[in-house]
């Protein structure tokens, strides 16, 4: 590239703002964010507790409930196996050593969640190497200084890889999408992967190539093509433009077949072995590209700058800092994947946050490369922001919590009464401990940027990432036996177990009836209820609204309440199991 082309990059650094982030700190920051709330909590309704159903299913020997996911015998046809099969080789592998130490249902819990330290993995180390690349190419370095200072290409790939890093663990939509046990962690995994394989497809075109295509058939199998098209369409706007990616496009042929290769040993069996559901898959599939209707896109709108927070403006920044640099790959390769992202959620029909998702890793890429572009009073202004914002939540957590165990201030201890009715209070003094250590350490890290004027430009992203980093760890110690009550069916799935082992007769079915995928999930995952399709079991199991005027009708001909229960701190939701006994 020309010597005046380099001149007009908008970045501008020297090399003590590209000084090392620690290892340790970097290390710390990952081993927290993906171990705090991980374990020691119950599988909660929707997609968390839906997964580990079908990893449980995969593992009763259920006919072909290794190849198809499925919750006991419904069709879980709007996901692919790859989370299945990774969870239930967990299960299967790690369950005898964990039953050393925990009972089997929490064994299968803890082995289930395992993969997400794998996922998050995947996700960290190529969004680090995949930015590191793009950092240290010419296009992206800042502009030489007169008399010399700036960094070396070394050195700020490093600080940019550093920063988007800590910006991925900073962006608060994800947070929690990254502790349970869904397809959502493996698709983000796969993105950031995809992501790496482009970049180093600049270089090294084969085993970029292979990378790409191994990534794009895994978010295939993970999500269908809600998690395999956006890498597809990004792949192919990254080497549409002519530029430094021209020579690589040739080997897109050698990533098309890998992908294909690896849906296909999918779904040619899947196919012969199990129509029904391949056949509900592209149902669901169809279903699931729509253009969104008006109340979807009050919820886009309203949600996606949350869930981006703080990515998406700098990553807004970036593109206008950078618009005359648009071919370039550092801003080329991140916009693609953000482009292709967008599109896809414009194109689906109820988009909610496994879509928002999607656009995590590269609305973290380019807020990296915003990062050089800013002034120091911009920069020294996003700092205290993030230190205001985050002490600020940080308070909001503890200040919840002692009004929960004291109930001062009453208002607030009312409002949470009202949202965990039926909790015993009680103090869990090691979290307790553990969060006092957690908010110790962001004390120290605001005290270090006030007292060290850190000259490292990653310093705000440091704080940005500690500082969800210490709101998460709270939620998670503090808060956890609480959200656990509010959000289990641990107690209502026991309680039903109980009333079946009165009523059931031998040989006796249990047909459903409103009954929700998470509670069905739940059931089976916590007593191993199996609910069947069959109409004319004499069981019926209820899910009512508790403003319904059936849930409040008590008799009806032919009917016999067998049990009632519902979460305590719900209000709305019941359910019933009665005996349908025959007309005469």
């Amino acid at each position: 590239m020309r010597t005046e082309d380099l001149r007009s990059t908008p970045a501008r650094l020297t090399a003590t703002a590209a000084a090392k982030l620690p290892r340790l700190f970097l290390l710390t920051v990952g081993l927290v964010y993906i171990l705090a709330g991980l374990f020691y909590r119950d599988p909660w309704k929707t997609d968390d507790v839906t997964s580990l159903a079908t990893m449980l299913t995969a593992l009763s020997g259920q006919e072909h409930a290794w190849l198809l996911p499925q919750v006991g015998q419904l069709a879980q046809a709007q996901d692919g196996p790859l989370v299945t099969w990774v969870g239930a080789f967990f299960i299967w592998a790690l369950r005898p050593l964990l039953e050393l130490f925990f009972n089997p249902l929490n064994a299968a819990i803890i082995a289930s969640r395992i993969p997400n330290i794998l996922w998050f993995a995947i996700l960290t180390s190529s969004l680090w190497y995949g930015t590191y690349l793009l950092g240290r190419r010419a296009e992206a370095q800042p502009l030489a200084l007169p008399f010399g200072g700036e960094p070396s290409e070394r050195d700020y790939g490093r600080m940019l890889a550093d920063a988007a890093l800590l910006l991925i663990v900073a962006t608060v939509g994800i947070i929690w999408r990254m502790h349970e046990t869904s397809e959502v962690p493996a698709v983000i995994a796969f993105q950031a992967l995809a992501f790496y394989a482009v970049a180093r497809m600049l270089d090294h075109p084969v085993s970029g190539a292979i990378t790409l295509g191994a990534a794009v058939g895994a978010a295939f199998l993970a999500r269908g093509w809600l998690g395999g098209l956006p890498l597809m369409l990004a792949a192919l706007i990254v080497f549409i433009p002519r530029g430094p990616l021209a020579d690589a496009r040739k080997w897109l042929v050698v990533s098309a077949l890998i992908a294909a290769s690896l849906i296909l040993l999918w779904w040619i069996p899947a196919r012969a072995f199990g129509p029904y559901w391949t056949t509900s898959w592209l149902i669901w599939t169809r279903h699931a590209f729509d253009w969104p209707g008006s109340r979807a896109w009050l919820n886009i709108v309203r949600d996606l700058p949350w869930f981006l927070w703080p990515t998406w403006p700098l990553a807004l920044l970036a593109l206008w800092r950078w618009r005359g640099w648009f071919a370039a790959p550092h801003i080329l390769i991140p916009l693609s994947f953000s482009l292709a992202a967008l599109a896809v959620l414009m194109a689906s029909s109820d988009p909610f946050e496994p879509e928002y998702s999607t656009l995590a890793v590269p609305c973290a890429v380019l807020a990296a490369f915003a990062l050089p572009t800013l002034r120091r009073g911009v920069i020294n202004t996003l700092d205290w922001f993030a230190v205001m914002c985050f002490s600020l939540t940080a308070a909001t957590v503890w200040l919840g919590w002692i009004a929960l165990q004291t109930g001062w201030p009453v208002q607030i201890s009312a409002n949470i009464a009202r949202q965990t009715r039926g909790f015993d209070i009680h103090v869990a003094w090691p979290a307790t401990a553990i969060a006092l250590l957690g908010t110790l350490a962001w004390i120290a890290l605001v005290r270090w940027r006030l007292r060290s004027h850190p000259a490292g430009l990653w310093r705000g992203t440091a704080l940005s990432a500690g500082g969800l980093l210490t709101t998460w760890l709270l939620l998670a110690t503090l808060w956890m036996p609480a959200l656990d009550y509010v959000r289990s069916y641990r107690d209502v799935s026991a309680s039903l177990a109980r009333a079946l082992a009165r009523a059931q007769h031998p040989g006796e079915c249990i047909r459903t009836q409103g009954l929700g995928r998470g509670q069905r999930a739940s059931f089976l995952v916590f007593n191993r209820i199996e609910l069947s399709f069959d109409g004319d079991c004499p069981l019926l199991l209820q899910q009512l609204d508790m403003h319904d005027p059936e849930a409040i009708e008590t008799s009806r001909p032919g009917y016999e309440i067998l049990w009632e229960g519902r979460r305590g701190p719900d209000r709305h939701e019941m359910f019933r199991l009665v005996r349908v006994r025959p007309a005469p």
